[in-house]
């Protein structure tokens, strides 16, 4: 656990104050396997990322991994490193898994998600900002874990793909879509004031 109280309060200072919520989602054994394994130097954290094309937060990037089923995808995710504040995890790894230089706006929210197998659970969080695209074109630098980036709207997210991840059984895709509403709930006013103007 080595993102501290302190590197919290600094991204609050620069972005906002989130709202916590808590979860708890039941995973498969292989998930668990799976999430066990992503926890290396102590990580339990994940920092996701809405990536918007611009101001008008109708298209925004998402990616897909090689074991994701077709049509499944989210939006941008991964760790801050060892000694790596929130906001530098951020811009890193918003560039290897979108090629996207980004702007961070909002700090949203913050989820405390414990996933469960069976007798055992693992406690996460994940660190959720908005952002919009500074430079750069859509397209993964990390080809091994990334297979595809893509722009699509909210809609799509919310229609058609949430769909497709709810439909794999898949808790930590569960997960994803209850993170991916938890979101654009929280930024709704905030969209719709954008398109506006």
């Amino acid at each position: 656990m080595y993102i501290t109280r302190e590197m919290i309060l600094e991204a609050e200072d620069k972005y906002g104050v989130p709202r916590h919520l808590s979860m708890t989602f039941e995973i498969s054994e292989a998930e668990f396997t799976m999430l066990r394994a992503s926890r290396k130097n102590g990580r339990n954290h994940d920092i996701t990322m809405f990536i918007f094309d611009d101001r008008s937060c109708r298209d925004l990037a998402v990616i897909a991994k090689h074991m994701f089923p077709p049509g499944a995808y989210r939006a941008p995710s991964g760790a801050a490193n060892p000694g790596e504040s929130i906001e530098d995890g951020a811009h890193r790894e918003a560039m290897e898994e979108t090629g996207l230089e980004i702007e961070l706006d909002r700090f949203i929210l913050v989820i405390h998600v414990l996933f469960t197998c069976g007798e055992e659970s693992e406690s996460w969080r994940s660190f959720i900002f908005t952002a919009f695209r500074k430079g750069g074109v859509l397209g993964q630098h990390d080809f091994v874990e990334i297979s595809e980036t893509k722009w699509v709207s909210v809609e799509e997210l919310q229609g058609g793909i949430r769909k497709t991840l709810l439909d794999s059984g898949m808790g930590l895709f569960a997960y994803r879509v209850a993170l991916h509403d938890a979101t654009f709930k929280a930024i709704d006013g905030d969209c719709r004031k954008r398109s506006l103007t």
